[in-house]
């Protein structure tokens, strides 16, 4: 290999093009070669061991291998000393490949390639999951995923609770059941219709104090979270955005994963939320003072940028008028402009009460004097006659700026400053001005009041409703609809409620009704918290309420609620007459070991019953609605049937 490498050098180098002060340019050889270039393919053809190596004979035609001769040329031992063994590029390599460039190396966890259905309350978490393996197992995932069936339709106006006649998509929605399945049942109707999804996950703590199960490891988090951000990802709009809020126990993990999901040019930005002031400290265990939160932006196009915040101008800064006292000094021509020249005498600037026909200063100072035509021109024309003129000399420079006076003014530093100004009036092209979005956002006063909004207490989950209303307001339009699959205390529908938004609430928790619903009911009788003097909220509008239609959920739900070892004895003879249970559980096996069952702690005999449930049937499948066992009431049917072909 070493005298290949020798001669593959010395032939290189007889090429003007691959030299630069004497060496060997290592990156061009690699870049001419990816691209084929005949002048080097040429080059390397002369050499027979060069030709025989990096070349294959195809039916007589001898084709390059450019890969294998990139890897050779990229070798440590190939140029040691050339300019560089790197390309000009910052980031993480394997073998010296890039990361980004290496379909081989990816973001992977335990169980990447599985479906999780993720139940989210305190049972859940002291059992085993399922995870269902992608690949091994399609026929259960699409049983599991497939659309299901919804029930308990009910309409909250002003007046109350009514029974569903019909629906629309203008309808706000709030269903209760496991988010993944409701959010493959919502594909079928909402594909491409959403225009924000807001969630606030799980933040995996370790702690579930605020009742949903949020102690997953790390791989069984990142699993949840994929499973459902790449299908709720699928109901974007065009121009849509996704916003995730977090914390920093798994901020790493998930804009890697949704770099991977949705590709790294869709992400718009990370917001940093101030929550709580860092006198504070909540506990005195804490490692350290945890104040900053995290909201992370994904656009549903690489195009499309984040908006801007538009203000409608004011004239507080217009308070200068410049008279001219004398003529003109002298003129300038720049740039085909005839600029007038005033000494310091020759002119004056008045101060007056702010208004739209007055002038505004502006130093030219930072990447003003790059990225501002005003600025350029002074640096380019005027910014070396300081030496020429005195400090503060004056130049009117004609067919200048958007305002309604067509020149602008400019001065030099006065005397022991180095930035010099200039004058314009208010611009007539629009009403508005724009400035960018700050990452930064202090909540921590939000934060404190928190409790007190919506009328319903959530511990340690409640957002305030204008950090849901920021983004709102950044990032949709009235009318538009937003999607919230981690419902929680209901701030997201509350939110988009008030500011005329329609909205799609998920929640699986058995609080939906206590919390967020009483939360909603409160909204449309015009419940004065939060944003409502903001936006000036009265009340009214409306929203349906729905559930997935359970099967097997309903003896999860007893199973979870039962007291004592005799109400399990009486769900166990029930699930045998209507559950639908695990190809792995025989009946008869069971019965026959009805002692040892009794002898299991209490928990255990719950945890047990929960197993030998068919989770794929936890709800009812939407195409399985006309089948008996399933006792579908004919209302439902009917309302269903409607849904689905929205």
């Amino acid at each position: 290999m070493q005298n290949l490498l020798n001669d593959l050098t010395l032939l290189l180098e007889q090429d003007n093009h691959l030299v630069a002060e004497g060496k060997l340019l290592k990156n061009k050889v690699v870049e001419l070669a990816l691209a084929l270039d005949p002048r080097l393919i040429k080059q390397l053809l002369k050499h027979d061991a060069i030709r025989k190596h990096f070349f294959v004979e195809v039916e007589g035609v001898l084709v390059f291998d450019k890969i294998k001769f990139q890897r050779f040329v990229s070798n440590k031992q190939f140029l040691p000393d050339s300019y560089t063994a790197f390309k000009n590029k910052i980031g993480l390599t394997a073998d010296g490949e890039y990361l980004t460039e290496s379909k081989e190396v990816v973001l992977s966890w335990p169980y990447k390639d599985c479906v999780l259905e993720g139940g989210q309350d305190k049972e859940d978490a002291k059992r085993n999951e399922v995870f269902w393996n992608e690949t091994l197992a399609p026929d259960q995932i699409d049983r599991l995923l497939s659309p299901k069936a919804l029930t308990s339709f009910k309409r909250y106006d002003k007046d109350g609770a009514h029974p569903v006649a019909e629906l629309s998509l203008n309808d706000n929605l709030i269903i209760k059941g496991n988010n993944l399945l409701a959010l493959h049942t919502l594909r079928e109707v909402y594909a491409g219709k959403v225009n924000l999804i807001y969630i606030d996950p799980p933040y995996n703590t370790g702690s579930d104090s605020f009742h949903y199960n949020d102690s997953f490891n790390h791989s069984a988090w990142l699993t949840f979270m994929r499973n459902r951000l790449e299908i709720s990802y699928k109901l974007l709009a065009s121009g849509g955005y996704i916003c995730i809020q977090c914390s920093f126990h798994e901020y790493a993990y998930l804009k890697t994963l949704c770099d991977d999901l949705f590709g790294e040019k869709r992400w718009r930005a990370t917001f940093n939320i101030l929550v709580r002031h860092p006198d504070r400290t909540l506990t005195g265990d804490k490692e350290f003072n945890d104040v900053v939160e995290y909201t992370l932006v994904y656009s549903q196009s690489e195009s499309q940028r984040l908006p801007s915040i538009k203000e409608v101008k004011v004239d507080d800064d217009y308070v200068y008028q410049i008279d001219l006292t004398k003529p003109p000094h002298t003129t300038l021509t720049c740039d085909a402009k005839e600029v007038e020249v005033y000494l310091p005498d020759q002119y004056r600037v008045l101060k007056k009460n702010p208004s739209s026909n007055l002038l505004k200063s502006i130093s030219i100072r930072g990447s003003l004097k790059e990225k501002n035509s005003s600025g350029r021109f002074f640096v380019k024309h005027l910014e070396c006659l300081g030496s020429t003129y005195p400090p503060l000399t004056l130049f009117k420079v004609p067919n200048m700026g958007d305002d309604a006076f067509g020149h602008r003014f400019f001065h030099l530093p006065k005397e022991g400053n180095k930035n010099g100004t200039y004058f314009q009036g208010m611009p007539q092209s629009t009403d508005t001005t724009e400035r960018p979005y700050p990452n930064f956002l202090d909540f921590v006063e939000e934060y404190n009041i928190v409790n007190s909004e919506g009328g319903v207490e959530f511990r340690n989950g409640k957002k305030p409703e204008s950090l849901i209303a920021y983004y709102m307001e950044m990032l949709t339009n009235k009318n538009d609809l937003v999607l919230d699959y981690y419902l929680g205390s209901g701030t997201t529908a509350a939110t988009a409620h008030k500011m005329r938004r329609r909205y799609i609430g998920i929640d699986q928790m058995d609080y939906i009704k206590e919390v967020s619903i009483e939360r909603m009911k409160g909204v449309i009788q015009g419940e004065a918290s939060g944003i409502s003097d903001q936006v000036g909220w009265q009340g009214g509008g409306s929203f349906v309420y729905c559930e997935l239609s359970r099967a097997n959920q309903i003896f999860i739900d007893q199973i979870q609620a039962a007291k004592n070892s005799e109400e399990l004895q009486a769900i166990w003879q029930a699930m045998q007459a209507r559950a639908f249970l695990s190809y792995k559980l025989d009946p008869k096996t069971f019965d026959a070991s009805k002692n040892e069952f009794a002898s299991l702690a209490f928990e255990d005999q719950q945890r047990f019953l929960v197993e030998v449930l068919d989770k794929n049937l936890l709800y009812v499948p939407y195409s399985e609605i006309d089948d008996a066992s399933y006792a579908v009431s004919e209302e439902d049917k009917k309302l269903n049937r409607q849904f689905f072909n929205l």
